[in-house]
């Protein structure tokens, strides 16, 4: 982790949601920086605003008020434009649900993005078979993902988020649908590719397992940042989140 240099930074971000008479303040008042080349995991319970904030961050949500620069620019008063661009070259993805084409091979899910931002056919698919066998799947190139285990098909999609060489990775709850074992080796090997690609990654998750492999922890409850802390200052207990302190 560079804390010298900040990647990314939120000021003062609310976003509030209209349910019908009611207002939702889904965010309040969130401040954070963001390292380059850390392992940041936000947690927080169901409904505490930590996959709103995790979306301003890589631009699929617009906040109320406040702002949120990415790498030196206030990213909303960028054109579209703009933003498509960097979510397109600066930024990937990584979702709970994998969220691939089922019929397309792996090679073809991880080309597809490179294609779609003007990428030639033959180079997308070149990078693509080097991002699956960065992560142990270069026997699995032409299945499709429903002849992938789960963890398998996570592989894949993070072959897909590693293949334009973002500076930033997000990841939605990375082991939801998986098992422990799995999810386990999901783990390390985001570790590992923070490590040798020396990119941030930003997760949200509730799997404490996460949290041990992490450089810092931001702690979101009711809309607001509760508290942020360098992984060596916090106590990670098994029993569950709430023993983690």
């Amino acid at each position: 982790m560079n804390r010298t240099r900040v990647i990314a930074r939120a000021v003062d971000v609310t976003r509030s949601y209209t349910l019908g008479t009611e207002t939702v303040m889904a965010l309040n008042g969130i401040s954070m920086d963001i390292y380059e080349g850390e392992y940041l995991s936000i947690m927080g319970p169901s409904g505490s605003g930590k996959s709103t904030f995790f979306n301003m961050i890589g631009a699929l949500d617009i906040p109320t008020s406040g702002t949120i620069e990415f790498m030196g620019a206030d990213l909303f008063s960028l054109p579209e434009a703009r933003q498509a661009w960097i979510r397109c070259n600066k930024i990937g993805y990584i979702f709970q649900t994998f969220n691939l084409v089922m019929v397309m091979s792996a090679l073809e899910n991880v080309a597809l993005p490179l294609i779609l931002r003007g990428d030639e056919p033959e180079a997308a698919s070149k990078r693509a078979a080097e991002v699956l066998d960065h992560v142990g799947l270069s026997d699995r190139l032409h299945h499709l993902p429903d002849q992938l285990s789960g963890g398998q098909r996570q592989r894949v999609a993070i072959a897909r988020a590693l293949a334009n060489a973002p500076a930033v990775i997000l990841a939605d709850e990375p082991t939801g649908n998986l098992d422990k074992a799995t999810g386990a080796e999901i783990i390390e090997l985001l570790k590992r590719l923070q490590i040798e690609n020396h990119a941030t990654i930003i997760t949200a998750t509730h799997d404490v397992k996460m949290l041990d492999i992490s450089d810092r922890i931001a702690w979101i409850r009711d809309g607001k940042l509760e508290r942020l802390e360098d992984r060596a200052n916090v106590q990670i207990h098994m029993g569950g989140l709430g023993d983690a302190h």
